[in-house]
């Protein structure tokens, strides 16, 4: 946990958030500056930034972040009609927080990125 990253007090409980779901390895809130009608959060409990950083033995938590967006996405309804997932990963890319995140995209016809 890192004391002044806001997604750590979420997942922490310091700040509160609708967490719509959690388990031993992330949990899933409502982005609160939506692109998409549907847009969530998949943010791991141990703080991360960068994928590249990663060690071998966080390579099951992203599997557990993939398999929570797409519970998420049948839960929200927009598995059947599609939906994007997206890791920013630096200033470059439109990483706004610094811990590493996935965004679930949905509920619409999304452009861009063929």
């Amino acid at each position: 946990m890192s004391e002044d990253c806001v997604f750590c007090k979420i997942g922490g409980g310091e700040i509160e958030s609708d967490i719509l779901y959690r388990d031993e390895s992330c949990f899933v809130i409502r982005d609160i500056a939506p692109v998409a009608p549907v847009h969530l959060l998949v943010i791991p409990n141990e703080h991360f930034t960068f994928l590249a950083d990663l060690e071998s033995e966080f390579y099951p938590v992203l599997g557990d972040m993939f398999k929570a967006a797409s519970r998420l996405a049948r839960e929200q309804g927009v598995s059947d009609g599609g939906y994007r997932l997206v890791i920013n990963q630096g200033e470059h890319a439109g990483q706004a927080v610094d811990h590493l995140h996935l965004h679930v995209l949905g509920g619409e016809v999304l452009e861009g990125m063929g």
